[in-house]
C-alpha cells in the first residue's frame, strides 16, 4: 500500500514531484525515503540546487525522510566560503595564470560542517540554506527565508535571518513525537496510523496502533 519510495516520480499524474534520493548522483548528498522536491520546471534537477559543493572539501548534505522541499530552494555548501583572515577576501587562486600559487590550504578556509535537515521538514519556496545549518525534525521553514543558524525541531521559522517564531506543538507532544519517530516505521504501520498522522485532533497520535 502506498507509493514506491524507489520511484523517481511516485505519482505519474503529478510530474512536478520527484523522490530526489533516486536522482541524486553525488555520494555526499544523502536523502531519505519519500523526501520530495517539487518544481514544474524540473523536479528531477534537485542536485543543481546544491551549490559550491566540492569533493575536495568533503562536506555532506544530509536530508531525512518525508521532507517536502518547494521550488527554488538552494543549499549553499562550504565551498562558497572565502578566506576571511587575510587583507583580501578575493579568491585570486581560482583565476590561475600564476595566481594559483596562493591557493589556501583547506583548513585555512571557513568550514561550518555538514548541512543536516531532519525528518518531516517542510521547506517553503525559494528558501536559501547556508553551510553547516541543522534543521530539526518536524520544522517548517517559511518561503523566501535565509537560514543561517540551527532551527529547533517542530518549530516554525521565517525571515532573513531565519528565526524560530513559534513551536508547532506543546513540549510534551514534541518530546513524544521525537521519541516515536514515526518516519522510521515500516509502510504498513504508517498506513495503519495515517489517520492520526493527518488529523488535526492531536490526541489521536497518543492512541496509535503499535
Amino acid at each position: 500500500m502506498g507509493p514506491n519510495p524507489n520511484d523517481v516520480f511516485p505519482n505519474p499524474n503529478v510530474p512536478s514531484v520527484c523522490y530526489i534520493k533516486n536522482v541524486v548522483k553525488n555520494p555526499n548528498i544523502i536523502i531519505g525515503d519519500y523526501t520530495y522536491y517539487s518544481d514544474s520546471e524540473g523536479a528531477d534537477k534537485f542536485e543543481s540546487h546544491v551549490t559550491h559543493h566540492y569533493e575536495f572539501i568533503g562536506d555532506k548534505l544530509i536530508i531525512g525522510k518525508f521532507c517536502a522541499i518547494a521550488k527554488g530552494v538552494e543549499f549553499i555548501m562550504n565551498g562558497a566560503n572565502h578566506k576571511m583572515d587575510a587583507i583580501a577576501t578575493y579568491p585570486f587562486y581560482i583565476m590561475g595564470n600564476g595566481w594559483e600559487k596562493f591557493t589556501p590550504k583547506t583548513f585555512e578556509l571557513p568550514f561550518k560542517g555538514d548541512t543536516v535537515v531532519g525528518n518531516d521538514v517542510w521547506i517553503g519556496q525559494s528558501v536559501t540554506i547556508m553551510p553547516g545549518v541543522h534543521i530539526g525534525d518536524g520544522a517548517i521553514i517559511g518561503a523566501n527565508s535565509i537560514v543561517g543558524s540551527d532551527i529547533p525541531p517542530y518549530s516554525i521559522a521565517v525571515g532573513n535571518p531565519c528565526r524560530a517564531t513559534k513551536k508547532r506543538f506543546e513540549d510534551d507532544l514534541i518530546a513524544y513525537l521525537l521519541k516515536i519517530r514515526w518516519w522510521d516505521w515500516n509502510p504498513d504501520k504508517i498506513f495503519r496510523n495515517m489517520d492520526a498522522l493527518c488529523s488535526g485532533d492531536l490526541s489521536k497520535i497518543k492512541n496509535i496502533e503499535f
